[in-house]
């Protein structure tokens, strides 16, 4: 049924009909016409495509640590928190 559904004599009626319809005299200016609004069209298509945001990368999982650090700055933390009850304890025996 559809094996044969665009043959040259197909075209032929189709340019017979639309110079019948509009005239050859018209024809230009239709054609004219038609061009503008594909331009038109693919202008606006681009410029939605265009105001669409671009896809953002998944933020960067942070920087890893090493547990040695860690371990290291903890203990830093530790002594520092232990050195001022010294020192009070220290400086409170000798006033």
């Amino acid at each position: 049924m559809l094996r044969n559904a665009l043959e040259p004599w197909h075209l032929l009626v189709v340019v017979a009909a639309v110079v019948l319809l509009f005239g050859y005299k018209r024809l230009p200016e239709v054609a004219r016409g038609l061009g503008r609004s594909m331009r038109i069209l693919k202008a606006e298509t681009r410029a939605l495509h265009e105001d669409d945001p671009a896809p953002q990368a998944a933020p960067a999982p942070p920087p890893a640590v090493e547990p040695a650090v860690v371990a290291e700055a903890e203990a830093e933390a530790e002594a520092d928190k232990q050195e001022p009850a010294r020192s009070s304890a220290e400086g409170g025996a000798t006033q």
